[in-house]
């Protein structure tokens, strides 16, 4: 059974599905939709064409898919889609893409602590957790089970690896690779996330061979691609030091070491 408070306020063009829950004043606009089982708690609100998925935990003053603080945007038709087991605390604001027809993407199961902000085109994974006051700048991408601290900044177009975990009060201007631990202002890589991986369920001898990566490339006295060519030749290869290996190469392809910021000149 839906319950829907008499203050709350429903577009008739929004979609709201069985047994959804919304409190006292909150506002529900065009083109919108909340899948079942969400709640959302009083004084939310979910603009224009934003899709909440099923079973979300939204608290008061959250709001999802306002316009983008992007100087382009022009009014165009764009989106926020949000998955589904997602908890997005108070005063949260995530903002839908700039750019006709692009969206702004969160995955499932992620935990979004207070006064958080996410902004326009970024696309966010699963089973993240994000603590209070972290700021993350347009077309960002954050992967699967990132860890981020308190009153993290992450620049525009900056790509956080899976499994890795950012200090609170950091200040993330470059990528950071997956499976590490980083920190600081701006943030370095200081160490592998080698409890997120054991929670993770990979194997004792791929932390191994990822710890002496880790060594090799933050460690030792050879730079980026002498690393690279010793981990190749020395280490087991396994799904996940390919993968780091492979995001290693790509961040030499963007600008300011984000492999997603387009070189300049």
């Amino acid at each position: 059974m839906t319950r829907i408070h008499p203050t709350a306020i429903i577009s008739p063009l929004a979609e709201i599905d069985e047994d959804v829950t919304i409190g006292a004043y909150s506002v529900v606009g065009d083109a919108a939709r909340v899948e079942k089982g969400s709640v959302l708690h009083t004084h939310v609100i979910i603009e224009p064409n934003t899709s909440i998925g099923a079973n979300c935990e939204i608290w008061p003053g959250a709001i999802l898919g306002g316009i983008p603080q992007d100087r382009k945007f022009k009014g165009e038709n764009s989106h926020l889609i949000i998955g589904k087991n997602n908890i997005i605390r108070e005063c949260v604001t995530i903002h839908r893409a700039a750019g006709a027809g692009q969206e702004t993407r969160v995955g499932d199961d992620n935990l979004i602590m207070a006064y958080s902000h996410i902004g326009h085109n970024c696309t966010l994974g699963s089973g993240i957790t994000m603590a209070n006051m972290v700021g993350i700048a347009g077309h960002a991408i954050i992967e699967d089970r990132v860890t981020v601290g308190g009153f993290v900044g992450i620049h525009q177009f900056a790509r956080i690896g899976k499994l890795a975990m950012l200090g609170g009060y950091s200040k993330v201007v470059q990528d950071v690779p997956p499976f590490m631990m980083a920190d600081g202002r701006p943030a370095d890589v200081i160490d592998l996330n080698t409890i997120g991986l054991r929670r993770s369920g990979v194997s004792s001898a791929v932390r191994i061979n990822l710890k002496q990566a880790y060594k090799l490339l933050y460690r030792s006295k050879m730079n980026v691609s002498q690393a690279l060519g010793v981990i190749e030749a020395d280490i087991p290869s396994s799904p996940e030091l390919d993968y780091l290996l492979d995001f290693m190469k790509n961040i030499r392809l963007g600008f300011g070491g984000r492999q997603k910021d387009k070189p300049r000149g």
